[in-house]
């Protein structure tokens, strides 16, 4: 099964920048293996927000790292997370 890890995060305005940046050192620091995710990816969006998403070949379940909450003084909000799993389609 893959199991699809979603964090979403919006930057205190004008430090969108920052916050990618410290989006993408936490994703380098995730474990290499195992577990270690199949994929993954960051994303940006307006309004200084950013999302990553990590792929894993485990059940939904399963404990697997996740990304931190960012220091308060760089997000004007607590961090979104959503799990989901993959559905087969015919």
């Amino acid at each position: 099964m893959t199991v699809a890890l979603m964090w979403e995060a919006r930057a205190v305005p004008g430090r969108g920048g920052e916050l990618l940046a410290w989006a993408e050192e936490q994703v380098r620091g995730l474990p290499a293996g195992p577990p270690a995710p199949v994929r993954r990816e960051t994303f940006r969006a307006p309004q200084d927000r950013v999302l990553v998403i990590t792929w894993w070949d485990a059940p939904y379940d399963a404990d697997l790292p996740e990304l931190p909450e960012p220091d308060g003084d760089l997000v004007i909000r607590a961090v979104h997370r959503w799990r989901f799993e993959s559905v087969a389609t015919d």
